[in-house]
């Protein structure tokens, strides 16, 4: 059976931005963290809850928790992060009320130590940035095990100085970089951790960036086989995206979104769409699976045009779901038109496609093609040097061989 395409273009499976992007940057009083892929919504696990009978689903604390989540970090790399510390706006509040003239006096004198606070905040914070840096640049240089240290320092230093903003973005970058290694389990707490952090500061579950790390932890119960969980996550996804997407048709002019936003929202709800496709695939529900297929490829379609190398893949995983239906001339269509397509703009994952354009003809009994393009396909995949696709092809090959052996 031709194979849907798990591909980067999603970073690594659920994102349409780069999970280890540049998202940080310097300004006065804490500077400003731009947070690309956060975490789950309360919808998620409550949903989860729901579905499942025998599963409690609780959140983990939030800023006002009074401590870190737990995760998997070296304790040498951790500071230690007290409790207390989560009462002091509250009785700040209340001292707004109460405060004798000695505290205002006192404050007085305090003055140019406030100033002294935050130019040492705003160094911290300077620190942390080059953390982060560093991380990303060994991230990008494929040395997880070093960024996974450097980002360990990063928490630390952004727990000393609590900031909330940097705690928030360093388990955010974590938790992908543990999601892209397989560590599926240390990649769901620090996904609950940062949506913790970012519920906690006022983020909406409708959120694009909530529904983007909720569709990742939905994936990661589905590799899990913790197939309620992976099903709420789906549809939580896709559901609320659906509505975001009427109630903005009723917004007032003023309140009309930008161009940009809407398209991303749609191009969201298309990504969950696809994954849910495959998802549904895996589970023996092909027809089902086509449907959302067809939507996504509609939205890919309608936004980023037909040549675009999301929508190619689209096409061929619509291919797929026919394909598994054992409607092979539809499929051959599509797959064709996605392999055309790829080789015409160079696509990055021309080996991928050609590989199920060759299935799907050899499903057709043309043998003859889907040798040829085969072995197209593994000159690809060598030059990628993708080795896992090189074996799949090779091994494609050695069945095609077997199954146009003439009989005797």
């Amino acid at each position: 059976m031709a194979r849907p395409i798990l591909r980067a273009l999603g970073a690594g499976g659920g994102t349409s931005r780069d999970p280890a992007g540049p998202a940080v940057r310097r300004g006065r009083g804490r500077g400003m963290y731009r947070l690309l892929i956060p975490s789950l919504g309360r919808g998620l696990l409550r949903a989860a809850a729901r579905r499942c009978g025998v599963c409690s689903a609780r959140l983990l604390p939030g800023p006002a928790g009074g401590r870190a989540p737990e995760v998997e970090v070296p304790p040498s790399r951790v500071a230690p992060h007290g409790g207390g510390s989560s009462l002091l706006p509250l009785l700040a509040a209340l001292a707004w009320f109460s405060r004798p003239a000695a505290a205002e006096e006192e404050e007085e004198r305090q003055g140019a130590g406030g100033a002294a606070a935050e130019d040492a905040a705003d160094e911290a914070e300077a620190e942390i940035i080059q953390l982060l840096k560093r991380a990303k640049l060994s991230i990008m240089k494929d040395e997880p095990e070093e960024a996974e240290l450097i980002l360990h320092d990063a928490l630390r230093l952004a727990y000393q100085s609590d900031n909330k903003k940097a705690i928030t973005y360093t388990y955010d970058l974590m938790a992908n970089l543990a999601f892209t290694r397989g560590q599926l389990e240390n990649a769901e707490k620090l996904f609950k951790a940062t949506m913790s952090y970012l519920l906690g500061g006022g983020m909406r579950q409708e959120d694009n960036a909530i529904i983007e790390i909720s569709l990742k932890l939905a994936s990661i119960y589905a590799a899990q086989n913790r197939q309620e969980f992976a099903l709420a996550g789906y549809e939580f996804c896709i559901s609320t995206l659906e509505e975001k997407i009427e109630r903005e048709k009723e917004l007032a002019e003023e309140d009309i979104l930008s161009v940009e936003e809407k398209a991303n929202t749609h191009l969201l709800l298309g990504m969950c769409l696809d994954a849910y496709a495959r998802y549904l695939l895996f589970s023996k529900q092909p027809s089902e699976a086509q449907r959302m297929c067809e939507k996504a490829l509609h939205i890919s379609e309608e936004i980023l045009g037909e040549r675009h190398p999301q929508t190619i893949v689209l096409m061929s995983d619509l291919a797929t779901t026919l394909d598994a239906q054992g409607r092979f001339d539809e499929a051959c269509v599509y797959v064709q038109r996605a392999s055309d397509l790829a080789r015409q703009i160079e696509h990055p994952e021309l080996h991928m496609l050609l590989s199920n354009l060759a299935a799907i003809l050899m499903h057709k009994e043309r043998y003859a093609q889907a040798k040829e393009i085969y072995q197209e396909a593994l000159k690809q995949a060598e030059l990628k040097r993708d080795e896992v696709s090189i074996q799949h092809i090779r091994e494609e090959l050695a069945e095609l061989s077997r199954k146009s052996r003439p009989l005797t």
